[in-house]
């Protein structure tokens, strides 16, 4: 088992940034490709970014790309995400997952564990 708990979400107004983190406990937290995901009022849950076991590999959703920057340090067992200009449409619960995978996953399928979600409201 690998528990995930995410946090750094809040309002921050359009232009702004944020840091989120993802911490896990359980399992060794480097057997683990990370992703983030995130899910809008009334949509699917979506793809945001990922990140590889050792951190050599990332892949971004094409409207975050240049904006976020997914990394990791396994030492502290946490996955960050750093969201830089900031939209509106960003807006939505962002999800950190734990993929038993050596490359990065951008199919929500692929991951076994999952946090419970952190708020960003981005204003105009």
């Amino acid at each position: 088992q690998v528990q995930l708990v995410e946090s750094g979400g809040g309002l921050v107004q359009a232009g702004g940034s944020l840091r989120l983190s993802c911490t896990a406990s359980g399992r060794t937290f480097s057997s683990y490709a990370m992703g983030w995901f995130r899910q809008a009022p009334g949509k699917e849950r979506v793809f945001v970014a990922a990140i590889s076991r050792s951190g050599s590999a990332t892949s971004y959703a094409d409207s975050v790309k240049g904006r976020f920057t997914i990394s990791r340090d396994n030492a502290k067992n946490t996955a960050y995400l750093q969201m830089n200009s900031l939209k509106p449409e960003d807006t939505a619960v962002y999800y950190c997952g734990a993929a038993p995978s050596f490359g990065t996953r951008t199919a929500g399928a692929g991951y076994d564990y999952w946090g419970r979600g952190t708020q960003v409201t981005v204003s105009s």
